[in-house]
């Protein structure tokens, strides 16, 4: 039995990028005698050429290994902090520092800079942390990080 070299134009069986499945397609474009660039039969999208995949030959069971099991990494993994726990702690730091007299009264009408102290009739003494255009600004207070109106 004799196989025929494949050239442009031929029909060959690729795994399409657009339908996701391995159907005929036309070669379009090849490097010596390498697929290079297919056009599928049923979508008839163009792209490079993928192989379809080989049929996996069934595994001989493995053997119970003698060897210590490696572990998959040396580095303990860090765990994520909590945000809000995270905000208490620069709060706890920040506070000390706060001069409660030069704190303005919050009104939502009202233009803030970064990094001003401010006193909300709800949430107590905080700083603002971003002010995010065209108007809020993100505070940090005693409970966390808040969200209020602004100018």
């Amino acid at each position: 039995m004799t196989t025929r070299k494949l050239s442009a134009g031929d029909i060959i069986e690729a795994r399409c990028t657009k339908c996701r499945e391995v159907l005929n397609h036309r070669i379009v474009a090849m490097v010596e005698e390498k697929v290079v660039r297919v056009e599928c039969n049923t979508c008839n999208g163009v792209h490079n050429y993928h192989a379809p995949p080989t049929a996996k030959e069934a595994k001989a069971p493995k053997k119970a290994s003698t060897a210590k099991p490696r572990s998959t990494s040396a580095i303990p993994r860090a765990s994520r902090r909590d945000p809000v726990e995270v905000e208490r702690e620069e709060w706890a730091s920040l506070q000390p520092t706060f001069d409660h007299d030069r704190a303005l009264p919050y009104d939502m009408n009202a233009r803030f800079n970064v990094k001003r102290l401010i006193l909300h009739p709800v949430f107590g003494i905080g700083l603002v942390k971003t002010v995010i255009v065209p108007n809020k600004m993100q505070v940090l207070f005693k409970d966390g990080i808040k969200l209020l109106r602004c100018l």
